[in-house]
């Protein structure tokens, strides 16, 4: 088969483009910590604010003290609106919905999932000391522009423990203080 220099040199630098975008997309997977969302734990969307695990929207301490944000998109809201966090400090995020496709997003960090009906979504980061916003990133409808939150996050000096403990597990912190230095 006969090609011609011109496309021979198109056809190469396609293939070399390609393989530079697959060698990004590795190096952010790997590197950056980038995850896909996690789909392991399956949900009644319809149920979501009667499950024991999204009764009590918010922030919540295991048995091990390990912190939990568990967080229920609704339309055009986050459930909590706002939640505060102790800075460098691992936090699993629990995610679902309860009608359409969110994105869950904490604006300037590595904090983000899709959140699908019928599936928890779940993360593990921590944060540096500052406010976030907590933005919707997938177009859910005609009100997707008031689809934020706001996360807080103090030293962990000044940073309160959740008093309900994460379903199953007994409160971590006692007095209601935090214990993480």
């Amino acid at each position: 088969m006969n090609v011609d220099l011109y496309e021979r040199i198109w056809m190469i630098a396609v293939g070399i483009m390609l393989a530079g975008m697959f060698t990004v997309l590795a190096a952010a997977e790997i590197g950056h910590s980038q995850m896909p969302p996690s789909h392991v734990e399956t949900i009644d969307p319809r149920a979501v604010l009667s499950d024991a695990r999204f009764r009590q929207a918010g922030v919540s301490a295991d048995a091990g003290g390990h912190l939990h944000a568990t967080v229920v998109g609704t339309t055009f809201a986050w459930l909590p609106g706002s939640m505060t966090l102790p800075a460098a400090t691992p936090v699993t995020f629990h995610v679902t919905s309860v009608d359409v496709i969110h994105g869950f997003e904490i604006v300037r960090t590595n904090g983000q999932t899709m959140v699908i009906p019928g599936y928890v979504s779940q993360f593990t980061t921590q944060f540096e000391a500052g406010e976030y916003l907590i933005a919707c990133n997938e177009y859910c409808g005609v009100g997707h522009h008031l689809m934020f939150g706001k996360l807080t996050v103090v030293p962990p000096s000044q940073w309160h423990a959740p008093t309900a403990a994460y379903p199953g597990a007994v409160a971590a912190a006692a007095g209601g203080r935090n214990e993480y230095h």
